[in-house]
């Protein structure tokens, strides 16, 4: 029998939104009568609430952080990600930066590239600056194509444009490895299938 080892918090509703509930469930799957799973091992996404992100640093748990920018400006911020207008890019950014601080964790950065929207040369640059002189790093995760949504996926060579681009700027940045989209099985796509079904 397989021992769970990580546990990533994500994907079912904003997880800082429900903090009180959020925390006892992870310090049940900390405890030894739980799993036993070390706060290094946890993985808290969030698309970005700077006043809980600032709420968790407070607690001086080691759980990893990861905010969703998917966007290197406000502008454009605002229209993938809706909370942006109440919550703001640069909020984040200062809360991410307090997280760092307070708990010595670096934060992971996600970006969920889309074809000709965020993906170009000048948006890896914008990043870049964002970025720039903070202990960051960014997951680019390519964008998997699901009928009915109008997005796409990014082509290979604006992707590997992208990461030039930050890995010249000096930026930590991985692309996530694509998974089960064959069986419309990746991020996503599950959902979006089991609503199209008659």
């Amino acid at each position: 029998m397989e021992r769970l080892s990580h546990i990533v918090v994500m994907g079912m509703g904003e997880p800082l939104a429900n903090m009180d509930n959020l925390l006892a469930a992870l310090e049940v799957a900390a405890s030894k009568d739980g799993l036993g799973i070390g706060a290094r091992h946890i993985t808290i996404s969030t698309v970005g609430l700077p006043a809980k992100i600032r709420r968790l640093a407070d607690l001086g748990k080691q759980y990893h952080l990861a905010v969703s920018l998917h966007a290197p400006n406000e502008e454009l911020r605002s229209k993938i990600v809706p909370t942006n207008d109440k919550t703001g890019l640069m909020e984040n950014l200062a809360a991410a930066e307090y997280f760092f601080e307070k708990t010595g964790r670096q934060v992971t950065f996600e970006y969920v590239v889309l074809s000709g929207i965020n993906d170009e040369a000048r948006h890896a640059q914008q990043l870049s600056a964002l970025l720039k002189g903070r202990r960051a790093h960014v997951n680019l995760i390519p964008f998997n194509d699901v009928e009915g949504l109008p997005y796409r996926r990014p082509t290979t060579e604006a992707l590997q444009t992208f990461t030039n681009v930050l890995h010249q700027s000096g930026i930590s940045v991985k692309v996530r490895k694509r998974k089960g989209s064959q069986i419309d099985a990746a991020c996503g796509q599950l959902r979006r299938s089991s609503l199209l079904d008659p």
